[in-house]
């Protein structure tokens, strides 16, 4: 397997799940450790919330409404898709 191929194994793919929830658990108790205040965990709470509704925008939003169909393997492909995009879709499916 090659380091940029798509990742096909379901226990792969659930270990990588776990690992990112792991680590935005970690991450927040870290943040709310050092900083122990009401305002940080609220200010934290938004900055998850936001940054989860921009995903949703991009790969969902996009893709259904503005994307013409087109898939987007990530956010490099997206953005890369948007910079050379307005100058001409030859890439379209």
């Amino acid at each position: 397997m090659k380091l940029t191929d798509d990742l096909q194994s379901r226990r792969a793919l659930h270990f990588k799940g776990v690992l990112f929830a792991v680590l935005g658990l970690m991450a927040s108790a870290l943040l709310l450790l050092e900083s122990p205040h009401l305002h940080t965990a609220v200010l934290l709470g938004i900055a998850v919330w936001a940054f989860c509704r921009f995903y949703y925008f991009l790969f969902y939003v996009l893709e259904a409404y503005a994307g013409r169909g087109r898939k987007y393997a990530g956010l490099l492909d997206a953005l890369g898709y948007l910079l050379k995009g307005k100058r001409g879709e030859s890439d379209q499916p």
